[in-house]
């Protein structure tokens, strides 16, 4: 069951609650994953696990960038 979010939450906290959260459904969803290297049970080639950890490894660089992305919208000029 979701926890509600108090009112009165700060932004600071709504982030460590949500982020807390979010975190420990990646690494639950990343063990599960990790089920599939059970060769008595899978078959799969070198090739199928780099183009698993290769789509993983895209979408954790671009969650990454977005928090070092600078906050200030920077103006373009000639």
């Amino acid at each position: 069951m979701a926890r509600k979010s108090p009112k009165n939450e700060g932004k600071r906290e709504r982030f460590k609650r949500l982020a807390q959260a979010r975190t420990n459904r990646v690494i639950k969803s990343l063990k599960i994953l990790g089920n599939c290297a059970d060769k008595s049970r899978y078959e799969y080639l070198k090739e199928d696990v780099e183009r698993v950890f290769a789509a993983v490894d895209r979408r954790l660089n671009k969650t990454k960038a977005r928090f070092d992305l600078p906050t200030d919208k920077e103006e373009f000029k000639l």
